[in-house]
């Protein structure tokens, strides 16, 4: 099997006729961990919801593709059974549908028909995964996220990264509202999959995630782009010192576009 890979070339992105990625680059292959970073307002979460497909941001420029095919020219569904993960900052609520019945119809929907995963060994297997995320059992006959507190959300959308065991996740903010204790479990869940089999892409304010999953690779985000790349001592320069520093080395006056 070949490494993964996500691919995205000069990616421009709209909402609302107003410009929000403005030549977005990156490259994000297997066995890499690659951290987004920058000030409110500088299209973090837009690219997240571009390339998983989310309907209300138009692409006008650009490529992305995973394992070389080309993202824009799948469904969302498609896009995830190609192996593409997102984990959301605020995750949707779904009444009437279990977390069991949820994660394995997403499951059985990466497998060819007539391969779907075996009732007892994905009960074994969400046993063991929510062991690990230290999530109580009745979690999986619970609906989809509804009347989780903010953390349950964040620890559940990690159960369903380590369920799905994707070739690339981009994570939005799963460290929003954690205390450091749960923070720890979804690191240590997250860190889990590293390897040459998985790629991904944190998406993140804080240096705080980074203590616990290390990246490879730390970029900062203004005007819609990257500005400025490096590896994890850019993370802790940036928790020291802000991001001034970067807007006065590349004279940069006012890094917002508007839309997170």
């Amino acid at each position: 099997m070949t490494k993964p890979s996500l691919s995205v070339k000069d990616l421009h992105v709209n909402i609302e006729e107003k410009e929000i990625l403005k030549g977005f680059d990156i490259d994000v292959k297997g066995g890499e961990i690659h951290a987004i970073m920058g000030p409110n307002g500088t299209g973090k979460s837009t690219l997240a919801s571009a390339l998983m497909g989310h309907p209300n941001y138009e692409v006008t420029k650009g490529e992305a593709s995973i394992d070389g095919q080309d993202l824009f020219d799948m469904e969302v569904d498609e896009r995830a059974q190609a192996g593409l993960f997102l984990a959301m900052q605020y995750p949707s609520e779904i009444s009437g549908v279990t977390n069991a019945d949820f994660i394995r119809s997403a499951m059985n929907s990466q497998r060819e028909e007539g391969d779907e995963i075996s009732l007892m060994k994905f009960i074994r297997k969400m046993d063991d995964e929510m062991g690990k995320l230290e999530i109580d059992q009745s979690f999986q006959h619970r609906y989809l996220n509804e009347g989780f507190s903010g953390g349950e959300k964040k620890r559940n959308e990690i159960l369903q990264l380590l369920m799905l065991e994707p070739r690339i996740a981009i994570l939005d903010e799963i460290d929003s509202g954690l205390d450091i204790d749960a923070l720890k479990v979804v690191a240590k869940g997250v860190n889990s999959l590293r390897g040459e089999n998985f790629g991904c892409m944190i998406i993140t304010h804080y240096q705080r995630l980074l203590n616990y999953i290390e990246p490879d690779y730390v970029h900062v985000m203004m005007q819609g782009r990257i500005v400025k790349s490096g590896g994890p001592e850019l993370a802790k320069k940036l928790e020291e010192n802000g991001y001034e520093w970067i807007k006065e080395e590349l004279g940069i006056e006012d890094e917002t576009v508007g839309q997170e």
